[in-house]
Formats: structure tokens, C-alpha cells, sequence
């Protein structure tokens, strides 16, 4: 198992930017792709990115299409959410999860019930 840890969060207001970052504990990080889950209030959640483990396969939802980038550097066991143009209805706690090893189809990555070993969350709030 791995373990993670989102941070970057914060106050932004609309059409800023953050970056968010997902490190991760253990020699395994690099088996595992991750996905970025937005957990917005009254909302299904829902799964903003994810990347495969070697990085060269990126899915996203397509409201985020263009403005948002998912990547990883295995050396750091770290994964990034780097967003811009923030929406205020994109308010909400972001979080890291890992996917099971192997896993590199588009509808099982996009499936936020593919994913484990999710961290605390951060806490993104777009003003208006």
C-alpha cells in the first residue's frame, strides 16, 4: 500500500491559480497510477485527472479540459494538479488516491471507486 499526502490548497479567486501536490510514502509509488478526486458539497464526487504509472497516459473530465494538467515525478514521489482558471463551482477538498497496480483504461481510471489509499484532502475555494 501507499501512503498520501495532498497540499497546495488555498483561497484563489476566479481565474487564478493553484497547484496541488499528492507525495507519497514507500518504494512503490511508481506502480500506481493516481487520480485527482474533487469532493464538491451537494455534489457526486467526482475524478478531475488521473495519470498511469509511467506517466505517459493522462485522463480528464472534460469540464477541466484545457485548464488543468496532471503530472508526476516518480523520483519525487509526487503527482501534481497544476490548475488554472479557476471556476468557483470547482470549490471544494481535493484528493489523491491510488489506483491498483496495472490499472490503464479510461473507464476504470475515471471510476473514483477504482481508487484507495486516499490522503486527507485540501481544501480549494475559488471566490467569485
Amino acid at each position: 500500500q501507499v501512503q498520501l499526502v495532498e497540499s497546495g490548497g488555498g483561497l484563489v479567486q476566479a481565474g487564478g491559480s493553484l497547484r496541488l501536490s499528492c507525495a507519497a510514502s514507500g518504494s512503490t509509488f511508481s506502480r500506481y497510477p493516481i487520480g485527482w478526486l474533487r469532493q464538491v458539497p451537494g455534489k457526486e464526487r467526482e475524478i478531475v485527472a488521473a495519470i498511469t504509472d509511467s506517466g505517459n497516459t493522462k485522463y480528464y473530465r472534460d469540464s477541466v479540459k484545457g485548464r488543468i494538467t496532471i503530472s508526476r515525478d516518480n523520483g519525487k514521489n509526487t503527482v501534481y494538479l497544476q490548475m488554472l482558471r479557476l471556476k468557483p463551482e470547482e470549490t471544494g477538498v481535493y484528493y489523491c488516491g491510488a489506483a491498483p497496480m496495472g490499472t490503464v483504461h479510461r473507464v476504470a481510471l475515471v471510476n473514483w471507486k477504482m481508487y484507495s489509499s486516499w490522503g486527507q484532502g485540501t481544501q480549494v475555494t475559488v471566490s467569485a
